[in-house]
């Protein structure tokens, strides 16, 4: 445990949402009543990045059941990376999470980030679904050897015990997302860019044992073939700061 660090006060979780009237009821309720159980302060950004089907009206209906809903649509570019920025940017909280639509991310693994950001004085909380205690259901064949490739070139690259780090569940302090701005990825790359400048630029973390179930509703939204170049390039962006940058972008000691 860090030394204690300033109280958080609120809890944004932003959830990028396309065409996901399917997934969204049972997600957002099951979130609200897991923070209101932990009586965890929160906001809950849903981020409709252009949906065609009913996920706008829909969240104009849940909103009346869950106050803590607050919808917003990005009006574009859109594309997931463009929809997380645009949450983060009309988000309240003095810490963040970013979740899926899908309720394939834990309510409960969300609530262990808040803890380790608030109650020990971490800037920023990983989850690893491939670690001692972690718990996959129904993953893909394919997804799941291109997921553990890549992850394990990552951690090689940045020489780094992460070895989950495209997953985009993770938690962040306020200070941390405005200490790695700008955010350039506009598509899933921001999973990868948020966590390795968090580290690259000296922000304390810690990762812990989480869980992933495959979505019930709808279609992933995650194209392998197209993403390829994509996570070469922010990564490769990342590293050249992290070995040529001499320090310009780390932290300023307090």
């Amino acid at each position: 445990m860090l030394q204690p660090a300033t109280p958080l006060t609120l809890y944004s979780v932003i959830i990028p949402a396309r065409d996901e009237e399917g997934s969204l009821p049972f997600t957002l309720r099951n979130l609200h009543a897991t923070f209101n159980h932990y009586r965890i302060p929160h906001e809950i950004v849903v981020v409709d990045d252009g949906s065609r089907d009913g996920t706008w009206s829909l969240l104009q209906t849940l909103k009346t059941e869950i106050p803590s809903l607050v919808p917003t649509q990005n009006p574009g570019p859109h594309g997931f990376g463009c929809a997380i920025i645009h949450g983060l940017n009309h988000s309240h909280g003095d810490a963040v999470v970013i979740m899926m639509a899908d309720a394939s991310d834990s309510p409960e693994d969300a609530v262990r980030y808040w803890q380790i950001l608030n109650d020990e004085g971490y800037e920023c909380a990983f989850g690893s679904r491939f670690i001692k205690g972690g718990r996959i259901v129904d993953y893909p064949r394919l997804k799941l050897f291109v997921n553990r490739v890549a992850n394990l070139l990552v951690k090689a690259l940045f020489v780094i015990p992460l070895n989950d780090t495209t997953n985009a569940f993770k938690a962040y302090r306020r200070t941390v997302i405005d200490g790695c701005r700008p955010l350039l990825s506009p598509h899933f790359n921001l999973t990868v860019e948020i966590p390795l400048k968090a580290i690259v630029r000296g922000y304390s973390w810690k990762v812990v044992p989480i869980s992933w179930e495959n979505r019930r509703h709808g279609e992933a939204k995650l194209k392998i073939k197209e993403m390829g170049s994509r996570y070469f390039f922010i990564c490769a962006y990342v590293w050249l700061e992290k070995y040529f940058s001499r320090g310009d972008y780390r932290r300023k000691s307090a």
